[in-house]
């Protein structure tokens, strides 16, 4: 009898996508079987109706799936006399992981009702949420390969698992009070803990009881351990700061629920619907109403909330009708801790207690961080809840050829393509941390061995001495290793995101960012490329200035302010025309004669475009970071935080002026800001507040990337343009730039799905040499310039 063979890749192991199948192909009086292979579920189907079968499964896929691949073929095979769900077979997989989900409704409301057996259980769960990546250790994804495996099911959990009518049928976490993980709160350093002292109910509870009587709780969740404390406690979020050695960056936050939010942020529906989804990210959000410590997030006007995601948090924060602080569980600068026995070691000296599981956390993975620009959600960290869901890959890219891309230096991520589809790997941090570089190492042989990827190509940056370049290289053997220019690979992430073919006309790209090695040896961050895939031209930059002094330069803003205005202006005029200034004393203080020679001979001073630079002098020439960032781009954060959104409206002619004269020798046009050094130290004298300099700067930042992009493209056969790079995770000049690009009636690419900053970056790399693998030539057009 014939019958039909599917094949259906995706988000389709852990999602309740059998049992749905199971469901709709009883429905439909079919026979058969599904079972979950390495390369996706395999559904074999017999009967009258098999047709009607793709069609009405579509319809009723479960909340977390997604299909990417579906083939189908003829089955010449006698048929089962009923439908049924089969062993799971095959090794690695060619579908998608699926990322952790946050509590569902159906256990939410289990574990707050005292007549369902897992009632206060902090680990409930369904194939609609749950863990999911975070437990993966092996493929395909069934309990023996996850985490859970050391957890025998109970009689109750185990009819549950094997009921196809069940929402927990075939659950792979699925455990209950009597046979899954139990979680329990410790004294760190040592102690007895008084439960009674905190809670008459549970462990979770006291821990809950413990931020409210104002200590710090770590808290082992999904992919790590937190550090807790109550935020509306100025004196608790100090000692948190203290303790953990973390000076400025923003701390993230969690409430119980949209109505606490609300009463510290403004919340729109678009980032209500964010808060609430499954994915359960950090969401920036406009501070409102009654004001936290400004330790919480100092010199910022956003704060990043997120809603609890486990019922263990639920749990936790029951009684809590104020915020708090749950930020990664680490001393600064290193990765969360993951594993029990660590924590005690290395959160003693920060957190006065633990509330801990026993369920391992195979996978290391932060909080994801979105935020919700000109309509859209803008992931800014791609980690928790989004990865590591495939992105599939525009037209062209089908070859089998298999890339694995390895990102840059910062917010490293790596990437893998395979019969057209990309996995970003999630975020995983600076490497220049060595616990960072170990975590690579792990999660590069985890993709590796559930994707049975073997990589043909490996792509890195173009930067030796990143240490990424490095462990390409390193792991390449007799494979090609292409390296791909900084820039290009921003661009090429933003049209691969969206999906612009590889066939398709270039683009001017857009990428203003810190730092990235251009093609002549100089530092580039703020760069016009008429680029595609195969190829890119530089058609404009910002104006080069010296960095004195390299990576102090980027720590130090002022260093940043002296090179622009000696660069520009020079030291005569600064101080004949602005020696009242306290800015001027501030820098007639600073070793100005090794600067100046450190300038005129180029030692360990690199010429720079960098927009970020920029920034940073323009928020130190505003009197608003000055000594040293604690972290990437602090002063600009700083900077735009401080905005006057009124100044916005005043003439144009109040924007600061960038001029665009041409570079000699190259002949190539850059962005000239000394008449915005003039006018910024001009309001000084006025004493003009810092709010309306920002304004200001913003605007006549903008009004020149605009004048460029016409002075490239006028005249050309360019109508798209693609912005990149973490700039432009400034909402106010992404803002602006996009406008004024839209009004020149000019296409604009951005990136929603994908970082705009360097988590972005392995994307772009691996399409390039995938690119550069195939038959094909670059459709940037020639100038004096250089092609590339």
């Amino acid at each position: 009898m014939a019958g039909d063979l599917h094949t259906i890749r995706g988000q389709v192991q852990g999602v309740g996508f059998r049992p749905t199948v199971w469901r709709v192909a009883r429905d439909l009086g079919l026979t058969g079987d599904v079972r979950n292979t390495g390369d996706g579920v395999v559904v074999r189907l017999w009967g009258d109706r098999r047709s009607a079968f793709p069609e009405v499964l579509k319809k009723e896929l479960p909340a977390l799936a997604r299909i990417e691949g579906w083939e189908s073929a003829p089955l010449r095979e006698p048929a089962p006399g009923a439908f049924s769900i089969a062993p799971s077979a095959g090794e690695g997989m060619r579908t998608s992981v699926t990322p952790d989900a946050a509590v569902c409704p159906d256990c939410l409301q289990e574990i707050t009702d005292p007549f369902e057996r897992r009632y206060r259980y902090p680990f409930a769960n369904c194939t609609n949420c749950g863990p999911r990546f975070s437990i993966v250790q092996g493929a395909p994804y069934d309990r023996a390969s996850t985490a859970m495996r050391a957890f025998d099911l109970c009689p109750d959990c185990a009819g549950e698992y094997v009921d196809p009518a069940d929402r927990r049928f075939h659950a792979q976490p699925i455990a209950c009070h009597a046979c899954g993980p139990r979680a329990w709160l410790e004294k760190l350093g040592g102690g007895v803990v008084n439960l009674e002292a905190f809670s008459m109910m549970d462990d979770v509870d006291a821990a809950g009881g413990a931020l409210m009587n104002g200590f710090i709780v770590a808290v082992k969740g999904i992919g790590g351990f937190h550090l807790a404390c109550d935020a509306t406690r100025a004196d608790v979020v100090a000692d948190l700061r203290t303790r953990k050695r973390r000076r400025g960056k923003a701390f993230a936050l969690m409430a119980r629920d949209l109505d606490v939010i609300r009463q510290f942020a403004e919340v729109s529906d678009a980032e209500a619907d964010l808060l609430s989804a499954p994915e359960a990210p950090i969401v920036l959000l406009k501070a409102h109403g009654q004001a936290l410590p400004d330790a919480v997030a100092p010199g910022l006007d956003r704060l990043g909330f997120m809603l609890p995601y486990t019922p263990l948090h639920h749990m936790l924060l029951r009684r809590m009708k104020r915020p708090v602080v749950m930020t990664s569980g680490n001393p600064s600068g290193q990765p969360q801790c993951i594993d029990n026995e660590d924590a005690r070691t290395r959160l003693a000296g920060i957190a006065d207690f633990a509330l801990m599981h026993d369920r391992e956390i195979a996978n290391r993975i932060d909080d994801s961080v979105v935020r919700v620009d000109l309509g859209r959600p803008r992931l800014i960290r791609r980690a928790r809840g989004y990865a590591p869901a495939a992105l599939t890959l525009p037209e062209g890219f089908e070859t089998k050829t298999e890339i694995l891309a390895l990102g840059g230096e910062l917010k490293n991520t790596f990437c893998l393509l395979r019969n057209g589809q990309a996995i970003l790997s999630q975020h995983m941090g600076d490497l220049e941390d060595a616990a960072t570089h170990a975590d690579v190492e792990h999660n590069l042989g985890l993709y590796r061995q559930i994707y049975r990827h073997a990589p043909d190509v490996i792509a890195v940056d173009a930067h030796p001495d990143y240490l990424s370049t490095k462990r390409g290289h390193a792991i390449a053997g007799d494979r090609p290793v292409v390296e791909v220019q900084h820039h290009h690979a921003h661009i090429a992430a933003c049209l691969a995101e969206n999906g612009r073919p590889l066939s398709a006309a270039p683009v001017l790209g857009i990428a203003m960012d810190g730092l990235g090695l251009g093609d002549d040896g100089t530092i580039w961050g703020g760069e016009f490329l008429i680029a595609d895939y195969r190829g890119y031209r530089r058609a404009g930059c910002l104006k080069p200035v010296a960095l004195p002094g390299g990576t102090a330069a980027v720590r130090a803003p002022w260093r940043n302010a002296y090179a622009h205005l000696m660069a520009e202006m020079g030291w005569a005029e600064f101080a004949m025309n602005f020696a009242d200034l306290p800015l001027f004393e501030a820098l007639d203080a600073a070793p100005r004669a090794t600067l100046d020679a450190m300038i005129a001979s180029g030692t360990n001073t690199p010429l720079s475009s960098s927009c970020g630079r920029l920034f940073d002098a323009a928020a130190a020439i505003a009197g608003l970071a000055w000594d040293r960032q604690d972290y990437e781009g602090e002063a600009a954060m700083a900077f735009e935080a401080a905005l006057d959104p009124a100044a916005l409206g005043e003439p144009d002619d109040l924007a600061y002026p960038f001029a665009i004269p041409l570079l000699g020798g190259s002949g190539l046009p850059y962005i000239e800001p000394l008449g915005v050094w003039r006018a910024m130290l001009g309001d000084l004298l006025l004493k003009t507040p810092p709010g309306v300099m920002s304004a200001r700067f913003h605007r006549g930042l903008a009004k020149a990337i605009a004048a460029m992009t016409a002075r490239i493209s006028d005249g050309t056969e360019i109508d798209t343009v693609a912005l990149s790079g973490g700039c432009f995770q400034n909402a106010t000049l992404f803002r602006l730039v996009s406008e004024h690009l839209g009004q020149r009636g000019l296409t604009v690419l951005s990136h929603s799905d994908i970082p705009a900053n360097d988590g972005g970056l392995a994307l772009g790399q691996a399409v390039i040499a995938l690119a550069d693998s195939q038959q094909g030539e670059s459709h940037v057009p020639r100038d004096t310039g250089p092609d590339h």
